[in-house]
């Protein structure tokens, strides 16, 4: 018999009060990757299972998105991952040429109200912001703590 899958550690990393990384790219779909692959980093050392990994990947992609657009926007996405004992807050911060309100799209909302425990966007002095939060849970003795490949 297979023992339950867990999360994608043992062992969450320890983590000070409030650890923090920062990364800034290109306001361009090509490099929203990066992003993406941040957060499920960060995520996976969390002690995230994998469907919360995979949840916080497709939120980060929806909400950076919404910001760029399919196009891109000329200037920086700034994004800062706060690690914390309960999950990871993620603050991001568009610096774009040229004005243009920021909204995200009905099934937008509904994306991140499913995938993630706190969403917000605003319009503010000097660009868009956003703020993401996804508490880490406990696995429920499914499928979801395996990690790729595993158990296939």
């Amino acid at each position: 018999m297979r023992p339950e899958p867990g999360p994608l550690r043992e062992e969450p990393c320890r983590v000070s009060s409030q650890d923090e990384v920062r990364l800034a790219v290109p306001a361009r779909p090509e490099f929203l990757g990066l992003a993406r692959v941040t957060a499920a980093g960060l995520a996976g050392r969390l002690g995230f299972t994998f469907d919360q990994v995979e949840d916080l990947r497709l939120a980060i992609d929806e909400i950076c998105f919404g910001l760029t657009g399919s196009k891109g926007r000329d200037g920086i996405l700034e994004l800062t991952f706060l690690l914390g004992p309960e999950g990871l807050t993620v603050n991001g911060h568009g610096r774009f040429s040229g004005a243009a309100p920021v909204h995200l799209s009905e099934l937008s909302e509904i994306i991140l109200n499913a995938l993630v425990d706190e969403h917000s966007v605003s319009d503010g002095a000097g660009g868009p912001h956003f703020r993401l939060v996804k508490r880490r849970q406990p696995g429920k003795g499914s499928a979801e703590g395996r990690a790729p490949g595993e158990g296939q």
